[in-house]
């Protein structure tokens, strides 16, 4: 039997990932810690929630 798992995603339904960081413009996971976050022990998911607050995504310029 699966151990259930206590830590809620981070997704918010905005999946595109960003390229120039590799993060997504939604959650600020990477794709290996969104691939991974069905597996993760919560402990893995609490260490991959600690590192979003400092991930920043610049701003798309308007006159690209």
């Amino acid at each position: 039997m699966s151990e259930a798992r206590t830590v809620a995603s981070p997704c918010t339904n905005v999946c595109r990932i960003d390229r120039r960081s590799g993060w997504c413009e939604g959650c600020r996971r990477s794709i290996d810690e969104i691939t991974r976050w069905s597996v993760a022990s919560d402990d893995e998911r609490r260490a991959i929630l600690a590192a979003l607050p400092g991930r920043t995504i610049p701003k798309r310029s308007l006159w690209r």
